[in-house]
């Protein structure tokens, strides 16, 4: 039995969340892949029913063969707009559960993590308890960022705090700074970085900070964090900055 045989259900219909990565295509697992290939149906997230979405964008590239079916998703919180969405979403789920299909939703990074896939998942279980649902998880934006820029998060007895951006950088933000051995990863923080930027400076937190926005798409921008104080540029809003640790410089001193 490989991985890919633990995915979907011998028999009936099953939702898998499947992640994505952070936009670039070739970050796509093989079982990501092989989830995409072999559903019936694969359901997309946009902002809009006339525009390709970056996920369907992804998909379209590793798994041409793949029926996508594009739904529009409101990423606003706690908004009628968004309940509504989201209700509209989990009832095309449902229309293809129904069918007894086996139906993968995609989404950017991992189904686990900060995802429209858990929501979905919520109100598909509350009215079909006993479809199957499963995730296939997916590379972080964090991660490809650490990676392109030589970034080590976390090592030996230091800690990791993830956290979203969207409202307001604060106490949890500003205890994680104050915290020199504490590796702070933000996400989702749009016009809130330049704040965070600022945070970081005033806690000596500014040294090795670096920020990724559309990482492999086109318009991409990788900076040291304070860059956002000088340039002024704006930032979008699935943006991701990762503050290291504070740690000692190595010595450069003779080896004895």
């Amino acid at each position: 039995m490989t991985s890919f045989d633990l995915v979907w259900p011998e028999q009936g219909p099953a939702l898998i969340g499947v992640g994505i990565g952070p936009g670039d295509p070739s970050l796509v697992t093989l079982r990501a892949v092989w989830v995409l290939e072999s559903a019936q149906v694969v359901i997309a997230p946009a902002t809009s029913l006339a525009s390709v979405g970056r996920a369907e964008a992804v998909v379209r590239e590793v798994a041409p063969e793949a029926t996508c079916e594009r739904v529009v998703f409101v990423m606003e919180v706690d908004t009628d707009a968004r309940n509504a969405a989201l209700a509209a979403v989990v009832s095309c789920v449902i229309a293809h559960l129904d069918n007894g299909e086996r139906v993968a939703f995609v989404t950017l990074g991992d189904p686990n993590v900060y995802s429209t896939f858990s929501s979905v998942a919520e109100g598909v279980a509350a009215q079909r308890p006993a479809v199957a649902v499963a995730t296939v998880p997916g590379i972080m934006a964090f991660q490809e960022l650490a990676a392109r820029s030589g970034t080590v998060v976390v090592d030996g007895d230091e800690r990791l705090v993830l956290i979203p951006a969207h409202r307001e950088i604060g106490a949890i933000t500003a205890a994680a700074l104050a915290d020199p051995q504490t590796a702070v990863v933000v996400y989702k923080g749009g016009r809130r970085v330049a704040e965070l930027a600022v945070a970081a400076a005033a806690a000596g937190r500014l040294d090795g900070a670096v920020l990724g926005e559309l990482l492999g798409l086109s318009g991409e921008r990788l900076c040291p964090l304070a860059d956002v104080i000088t340039d002024g540029r704006p930032v979008t809003y699935l943006s991701t900055v990762i503050v290291p640790p504070r740690r000692p410089a190595a010595s450069t001193a003779d080896p004895l």
